[in-house]
């Protein structure tokens, strides 16, 4: 029988389940291919506690070369250049192209606009595999540079950015006293942490404001230079660093793959996460994928409960049997990380701010992490 081959293009949240389901239960006369850029994966949900110091940077890290071998796959570290929809080809950087019979695309996002200004000021907070180190390399700067605390501005009041903003302030605060260091949030909206509830975003403003950390909303940042950004109206606020993390958008690879797209770049997809590029065995999961008939917000729950959808899918491909379907949640449990060894946890309108809900954060994200550490328990 002819070995036949899934691809699996990034090991992100629904991608590094299926080679945990792989190495439990390996799909016989078929071979597993793992591309990534990186020779690790960095889980999302860690990286603001790992920014404020509550984790070191290996608690964050899934070393993707020890679980890929475990599954008996391989693992191509390379730049994907293109994709041959008709011939089912993927083509690299550098390595040699790659046929497949069912392909998984599971790149993620990036933040949008970032790239739209040259300033060394710039950190966007993707790729989150040298998201510290980048930001650490600039804050160093800086200090060396101006001989005093950084004034830290953070493009984005969502979720992300307000997390950011409290692990940031406590990550300085081991350089400079608090009341030296200067951190703000701009945003375009009108308000932050948008889809959290009433009562959690004025938790999270009067927290911010105990801590000094200010909120201009209706800021459009229009351009940059070394130590400011300026919105629309022509104000400007001081940022020895620019902590980039707006909504979600499409990552530049994704155009060239040839694959339909919706109105923001991202994957068109069914309701089995299948592309819906006429007869192509390729899915699209996690943030780099919309199922067109029923769009979610780019959040990591999703992607990894997409993973069980499409470990059957990509089976049911290679047999020629009909595919499941995934539909979103309405609601899930939301946890902030708030820098200051507690949490404001969000379920179904109701929210509490407190120690124990960050002690429920860290076990779920270290427990999350530490099953792909350790395929062979």
């Amino acid at each position: 029988m002819n070995t036949r081959t899934i691809v699996l293009m990034g090991v992100g949240h629904t991608n590094a389940e299926v080679v945990l389901k792989w190495t439990k239960d390996p799909i016989k006369n078929c071979r597993l291919v793992c591309i990534s850029k990186f020779p690790f994966a960095t889980y999302s949900g860690m990286l603001p506690g790992t920014l404020g110091n509550d984790f070191s940077p290996d608690e964050m890290q899934i070393p993707l070369q020890p679980l890929i071998e475990q599954a008996g796959a391989d693992l191509i570290l390379d730049d994907v250049i293109s994709l041959d929809s008709e011939t089912s080809t993927i083509y690299f950087a550098s390595h040699s192209p790659v046929t497949f019979d069912a392909l998984s695309v599971g790149i993620g996002s990036v933040p949008a606009g970032w790239d739209k200004f040259d300033s060394p000021n710039i950190v966007p907070i993707k790729p989150m595999q040298t998201f510290i180190d980048r930001f650490d390399h600039r804050f160093k700067h800086c200090e060396k540079t101006l001989g005093h605390a950084c004034s830290v501005t953070i493009v984005g009041g969502g979720v992300a950015g307000v997390e950011l903003a409290f692990c940031v302030q406590k990550r300085m605060s081991h350089h400079f006293s608090n009341d030296s260091v200067q951190i703000r949030i701009v945003t375009s909206g009108d308000e932050i942490a948008g889809g959290m509830s009433k009562h959690s975003r004025r938790v999270i403003r009067r927290l911010m404001s105990e801590r000094s950390i200010d909120i201009i909303t209706g800021f459009h940042v229009t351009s940059t230079t070394d130590d400011t950004v300026l919105d629309q109206d022509g104000r400007s606020v001081s940022a020895d660093v620019v902590l980039w993390a707006t909504q979600a958008t499409a990552p530049p690879i994704l155009n060239k793959l040839g694959l339909p797209v919706d109105g923001s770049g991202f994957l068109a997809t069914e309701p089995n996460l299948k592309t819906i590029a006429k007869d192509r065995p390729i899915f699209a999961v996690g943030d780099c994928g919309t199922i067109i008939a029923d769009p979610a917000p780019k959040a990591g729950v999703y992607a990894v409960r997409q993973a069980p959808v499409l470990w059957h899918n990509l089976q049911a491909t290679l047999r020629g049997e009909s595919l499941n379907e995934f539909h979103p949640q309405k609601g899930f449990l939301k946890i902030l990380n708030t820098g200051d060894g507690k949490a404001l946890l969000q379920y179904h309108g109701i929210s509490f701010h407190a120690r124990w809900c960050w002690k429920l954060k860290s076990w779920i994200d270290k427990s999350f992490v530490r099953k792909f550490k350790n395929t062979k328990n």
